[in-house]
């Protein structure tokens, strides 16, 4: 399933087998919330895009079609035209963040919908019930988002419960996998791995997580606030204790500087929208650091977004014209951008399993970490 091809001090590099095609990482995952790319692109552009995995959002399809619509039109990957693998997550965020008078309860949550309030209940056995409706490549495994920060004694209770809501998780996938008429009988399962910013709690839960019959492990609730430092160190002391032999995914992580650092400590899969929403800002990722294409130099600019890059984009149109099209409010110029910094992403990651392939990561992370991280 998962395969180490080679490592560099922490920094791993494999391939990870699926029912729907390999990947190799380590891999960014572009984010199709609701089966679609935010700025108008389809899973064909993502192709063009060096997209190995798209990442969509169980509690935002259950919502809108509904997860019964999708398994009637045959499954995500039919309903949205994508042979490659998809990771459905598991909705936990959502009803965290956008759910509206949630109530935590052992069984599950119960939540109003951000769309129209209607009353709504999800737990383990209903958010698997859903990715498999959907029949995503990876399921993930419904857990507790907890507020950064929380007292130490509710972090504890809120991982001990998700703890919990794993072991239903894997009872459930399994049953569905069993049946027959199943969207995707080999549908595969990660933990997601939380605690705050309390090291001792995160270890111990990653030290459960591992014991698992499970396909990876996922580390969640960072990079919602705390200084960039904490979240590396949480990286580093959790790291070691996540089994060796399956991919290791930081969720919603995060700049160009962010994904280096964490491959660095041992990380292999990413996930973030950052790339498609700046992008629909006017704000780029290029190879000499971020851009506003808005700023008022770029006018009469007749050069690329980057002319290191060969993006759509950028091998058809000038920072002059992508300039004009957000001033004059055309929907075009977020296409444009979105392209731009999806396809920035995709190959940012292959540059680091280039290095990784040639032992030359350690030199690619002194050059590239800070450089990235310029503001133009």
């Amino acid at each position: 399933m998962y395969e180490i091809l080679k490592t560099c001090s922490a920094a791993r590099r494999g391939v990870f087998h699926t029912v729907h095609g390999d990947f190799q990482t380590p891999c960014f995952m572009n984010v199709g919330t609701a089966a679609a790319i935010k700025g108008g692109l389809s899973s064909l552009d993502l192709k063009e895009l060096k997209c190995q995995i798209e990442l969509c959002n169980t509690y935002h399809l259950h919502l809108r079609p509904g997860d019964d619509v999708v398994r009637k039109m045959g499954g995500l990957h039919k309903f949205m035209n994508w042979d490659r693998p998809i990771l459905t997550d598991s909705g936990g965020f959502q009803v965290f963040s956008l759910a509206k008078l949630r109530k935590i309860k052992e069984e599950g949550v119960y939540f109003g919908s951000h769309i129209d309030g209607r009353k709504i209940f999800m737990g383990p056995e209903q958010s698997i019930q859903i990715q498999s409706n959907l029949g995503s490549t990876i399921a993930m495994a419904f857990d507790e988002c907890i507020e950064n920060p929380a007292e130490f004694s509710y972090v504890k209770q809120s991982v001990e419960r998700t703890t919990r809501w794993l072991d239903r998780c894997i009872t459930e996938l399994k049953r569905l996998n069993s049946l027959e008429g199943t969207v995707n009988p080999k549908q595969l399962l990660f933990g997601i791995n939380q605690g705050g910013t309390y090291p001792e709690i995160r270890i111990e839960h990653m030290k459960t997580i591992a014991e698992k019959d499970i396909a990876g492990a996922a580390i969640g609730g960072l990079a919602v606030g705390e200084p960039t430092e904490v979240m590396y160190d949480i990286i580093e002391k959790v790291i070691p204790f996540a089994p060796e032999n399956k991919p290791r995914y930081l969720m919603g992580v995060g700049t160009p500087s962010n994904i280096i650092e964490a491959v660095y400590r041992g990380v292999d899969m990413f996930d973030c929208v950052m790339p498609t929403r700046n992008a629909r800002h006017a704000s780029l990722f290029t190879w000499q650091g971020v851009t506003h294409i808005t700023n008022e130099k770029y006018m009469t600019d007749d050069l690329p977004i980057d002319p290191e890059c060969d993006c759509p984009t950028c091998k058809n149109f000038s920072r002059a014209y992508i300039r004009h099209l957000f001033k004059a409010e055309e929907r075009l110029g977020g296409r444009l951008a979105v392209q731009h910094n999806l396809y920035f992403y995709n190959t940012l990651l292959g540059k680091i399993r280039e290095a990784l392939d040639d032992g030359t990561f350690e030199q690619f992370r002194k050059h590239y970490s800070p450089l990235l991280s310029q503001k133009l």
